[in-house]
């Protein structure tokens, strides 16, 4: 399984939005424990359902999602 496998997006859970598999643990949400500065056990704590890989996954899944960004520059 790679890391991607542990993400998933359905229409029927969070509407639509890419949980972790098998939750209703966003990525984002993930995401956004890791900028506020909260630790990979910390965040286990929290969500007892997510192990170590899942953390990963929705880091990679993050940084695959802004790679793809098409950054457009406005001249003021």
């Amino acid at each position: 399984m790679s890391l991607l496998d542990r993400i998933v997006v359905d229409p029927k859970v969070m509407v639509g939005k890419p949980v972790i598999k098998g939750t209703r643990i966003t990525a984002q949400l993930i995401v956004q424990l890791v900028a506020n500065g909260m630790t990979e056990d910390e965040i286990m704590e929290a969500y007892p359902d997510l192990v170590k890989d899942d953390i990963k996954a929705a880091l990679l899944y993050a940084a695959k999602r802004l790679g793809r960004e098409e950054i457009i520059s406005v001249d003021c």
